[in-house]
């Protein structure tokens, strides 16, 4: 009596065999392949995006750098330009001061010479304060 659990193969079994198996292989891992190749596909694609998120990341954050010293200087010369005002009006307001009190004198001046003049009449002058300068000028009213 044969060995209960020696099997005893023929040719044609074996041959059969091997060639369904490979169609079946074939088969098989096509489906599996193509499952893993779009997965890789997907994978890559994420990949991808989040390498463009990154690079996009970062160039937002030097623009925010750039814009964050673009504020700075303008702030600097917004302050730089409130002081140099400050000092042009002034200075404007003593010119001004500078103006009227040399009118002043010419006015004076003519005032003291139609004093002396042999008609006697003197010039009548108002003395005001120039709004603009907030000096004190004299006006000539005829």
């Amino acid at each position: 009596m044969p060995p209960k659990f020696k099997r005893h193969l023929n040719d044609d079994d074996v041959t059969g065999s091997v060639k369904s198996e490979r169609r079946n292989l074939l088969e098989d891992d096509s489906d599996e392949e193509e499952d893993f190749f779009l997965v890789q596909n997907q994978v890559d694609e994420v990949i991808d995006v989040m390498q463009e998120n990154i690079t996009k990341v970062i160039e937002r954050g030097e623009r925010l750098d750039e814009l964050q010293d673009k504020s700075e200087s303008l702030s600097d010369n917004a302050t730089a330009f409130s002081n140099r005002s400050k000092q042009l009006r002034r200075q404007m307001w003593w010119r001004g001061c500078k103006v009227s009190k040399s009118e002043a004198h010419g006015k004076i001046g003519q005032h003291l010479r139609a004093v002396q003049s042999p008609e006697g009449k003197a010039p009548d002058y108002k003395l005001s304060e120039d709004r603009y300068y907030g000096c004190l000028t004299f006006h000539y009213v005829s």
